[in-house]
């Protein structure tokens, strides 16, 4: 059984940071490509990142692009997401997702497995 459990939500003030964590079980990690995407209340969830299975190639959403950075250790069947300068925009509830054995399968949509999610409150 696959089981993805994202760490490291929290409150934090406008312009600080926060770095969630995402493990992985269940599933050969270091094969997949791994992501990141938000939801607010009310909105769709969206895509922030995502990192291929070998961790050279990296995508990022446009609005988090330069401030946040994915990461993974294959070795800790684990994937990281440092968010750096965060604006209030930016609340909303994190979820890792496990995707297919190409990094486009993340931002495309086409997820194989969702964590439960993490809360991040920016407060202006």
């Amino acid at each position: 059984q696959v089981q993805l459990v994202e760490s490291g939500g929290g409150l934090v003030q406008a312009g600080g940071s926060l770095r969630l964590s995402c493990a992985a079980s269940g599933r050969t990690f270091s094969s997949y490509a791994m992501g990141w995407f938000r939801q607010s209340p009310g909105k769709e969830r969206d895509f922030v990142a995502s990192i291929s299975w070998s961790g050279e190639i990296t995508n990022y959403a446009d609005s988090v692009k330069s401030r946040f950075t994915i990461s993974r250790d294959n070795a800790k069947n684990t994937v990281y997401l440092q968010m750096n300068s965060l604006k209030p925009e930016d609340t909303a509830v994190y979820y890792c997702a496990s995707g297919g054995r190409t990094i486009a399968t993340i931002r495309n949509g086409d997820i194989d497995y969702w964590g439960k999610g993490t809360l991040v409150t920016v407060s202006s």
